[in-house]
């Protein structure tokens, strides 16, 4: 297979997988990011796209709510934002890129004080934190959930991705949007 005239061989020589960018700009609540990680890491297996980069971002509630108010005009923190590469999927398509730099998905911010401050105390932080990811990998896939049909597609994504994960995990994670409609 060839692919914008490079042969599929030296693609993957180049990167047979992209990386998983975790980062923690906040100091609100203590985060461990290896546990998300290596989540996260399963999670892009499940789905098929650990050959595309993505970034998750944690940030705390009034760097969120600065990213809501310029993006979405909610002027309030919220637990997840994402910022698709590939803007125009429909729901669980895969990007078929045609140059090095379009194995992006995109970027997916998390707002892990307000997160922390929404966990029960029967919740365990991390797999709240993985849910959520996952819940916005979706959206970087072409997910969404502003009707009942593309709300049932989202929810039944996420549950088959979170039924496997917890298989590997001994977890028994719920999707996100369980409760939407």
């Amino acid at each position: 297979m060839v692919l914008s005239g490079v042969p599929a061989q030296v693609l993957a020589a180049v990167c047979p997988k992209m990386s998983l960018v975790l980062r923690n700009l906040q100091r609100a609540v203590w985060l461990r990011r290896a546990p998300l990680r290596r989540r996260m890491e399963m999670v892009r297996q499940i789905l098929g796209v650990q050959k595309f980069d993505v970034a998750i971002i944690c940030v705390d509630n009034k760097e969120i709510q600065h990213i809501n108010r310029i993006y979405r005009k909610k002027d309030v923190p919220t637990d997840v934002l994402s910022f698709p590469y590939h803007e125009n999927l429909k729901a669980g398509e895969i990007p078929l890129p045609d140059f090095p730099a379009d194995y992006d998905l995109g970027d997916i911010f998390l707002g892990v004080e307000y997160i922390s401050q929404q966990c029960s105390s029967v919740e365990d932080f991390y797999d709240v934190l993985t849910v959520t990811a996952t819940h916005g990998l979706c959206h970087l896939l072409g997910f969404t959930h502003n009707t009942e049909a593309e709300w049932q597609k989202m929810f039944q994504k996420e549950k088959q991705v979170l039924e496997e994960l917890s298989r590997h995990t001994g977890t028994q994670l719920q999707p996100l949007t369980r409760d939407l409609f």
